[in-house]
């Protein structure tokens, strides 16, 4: 029963393909219209999925990844804070907590010998796993890791502009960089930042947070880091506020302890994208409803040359239903037809590097081709397919045979 039930579906859909394959250049102008509509349903999902990824990478970069706690102590008066002992009560209250990624940060300058002379520079201040929370992004060689803590030469990150003043040089030939003042020595270039744009020109050396306190009897004063903590999104909401409360036991009221959410996650609710998806999406949608619309009056100027061949099949025992579906269906696989080809198009073209680079430059984890997108766009190009056939196939079925004898 249940084939005797889908013969008849199938034979529609191949007597649709065949009058597609006669009557293909009628109905080409207005299937290209559908496939790249089609396809730019399609790139509008693709590339939304693309620039929520891009914009989450450059979030991670400024405020950490979903979910970075960021601890800070500040005075309440005069009395400046004892940075040492403070690291050392952050890190007795981590080690109870067993954090898998936690990072020292702390901005300042430092002199750098360039071939002009020394010269004044920005310097991040950091231990290995910023470069995880906060998915810094490698140009040339490699980020820190803890085992550069024991190279004879310390190592450091620099900027892709520093990298230029330097001369470019290879990180295989393992350059190296002068500092000077109480950090004075050679320093072993190991990794390159790229720049941010062409706008980009910041001169900035990452230093090991231990190779700078090192050289030094105390911090100087003024100095000021931060404590951060990766934590998924489930965790945080348990353990932000236990930990506030053991990093504030023991201290006087003098000092305030500050533990908040710096990810963007936590300040932005909502998708930043969904704006962009429903303007581009309304816009192509608006074009795929012109393309049906132009396969509409196709068809129906189609139907009045066919209207003996509809005629002599009704004489022949065609039911009006078969002739419905038949001519519906004659729509339904062109459209779906154009649309496949919008769609493989745009999924070509969404692997290729210089597009990937073109819609978000310097994203390091492409996400794959969303199959949200592609089932949208065929969907899409069926319903379109089945408006469009809607009208055609309702005058198709009124034919009567009697008509295949007037024309």
């Amino acid at each position: 029963m249940a084939r005797a039930g889908i013969a008849p579906f199938v034979g529609a859909i191949g007597e649709a393909w065949d009058e597609l394959r006669v009557h293909k250049l009628r109905v080409l102008l207005s299937l290209i219209g559908v496939a790249l509509a089609v396809g730019a349903l399609t790139a509008v999902v693709a590339i939304g999925d693309l620039q929520r990824q891009f914009m989450a990478e450059m979030n991670d970069r400024w405020g950490g990844r979903e979910a970075t706690l960021t601890i800070a102590q500040y005075p309440n008066g005069n009395e400046p804070i004892d940075q040492d002992a403070w690291n050392a009560h952050v890190e007795r209250v981590f080690e109870r907590y067993d954090f898998s990624h936690t990072s020292r940060s702390a901005q300042t300058e430092l002199l750098a010998g360039l071939p002009e002379g020394m010269t004044m520079v920005q310097a991040r201040i950091v231990d290995p796993a910023f470069g995880t929370i906060h998915r810094v992004n490698i140009e040339h060689g490699r980020w820190f890791v803890p085992a550069d803590t024991e190279l004879m030469a310390p190592a450091v990150v620099i900027s892709a502009p520093l990298w230029e003043r330097l001369g470019s040089p290879s990180i295989s030939t393992h350059p190296t960089v002068r500092i000077g003042g109480a950090w004075e020595g050679v320093y072993q270039v190991v990794g390159v930042t790229p720049k941010q744009g062409v706008w980009d020109q910041e001169l900035r050396i990452d230093m090991l947070f231990d190779d700078f306190r090192a050289p030094m009897d105390a911090l100087p004063t003024g100095f000021s880091m931060q404590h951060e903590v990766w934590l998924t999104a489930a965790q945080v909401g348990e353990i932000a506020p236990v930990l506030a409360q053991d990093l504030r036991a023991g201290l006087t009221e003098e000092f305030t302890v500050e533990v908040r959410r710096s990810d963007y996650g936590a300040q932005m609710g909502g998708d930043p994208m969904l704006v962009f998806t429903l303007i581009t999406g309304a816009i192509a949608g608006i074009v795929l409803l012109l393309g049906g619309l132009g396969l509409v009056n196709i068809q129906l100027v189609a139907m009045r040359q066919r209207i003996r061949e509809i005629g002599v099949r009704r004489s022949f025992g065609a039911t009006g239903g078969r002739i419905f579906l038949a001519v519906m269906l004659e729509n339904v696989v062109a459209t779906l037809v154009a649309g496949a080809v919008g769609i493989i198009i745009v999924v070509v073209l969404m692997q290729q590097t210089f597009v990937v680079q073109g819609l978000a430059p310097g994203i390091s984890d492409v996400p794959p081709f969303p199959f949200a997108a592609a089932l949208t766009g065929l969907v899409a190009a069926v319903g379109v397919g089945a408006i469009a056939g809607l009208i055609p196939a309702l005058v198709a079925v009124r034919v009567k045979p009697i008509d295949a004898i007037r024309f």
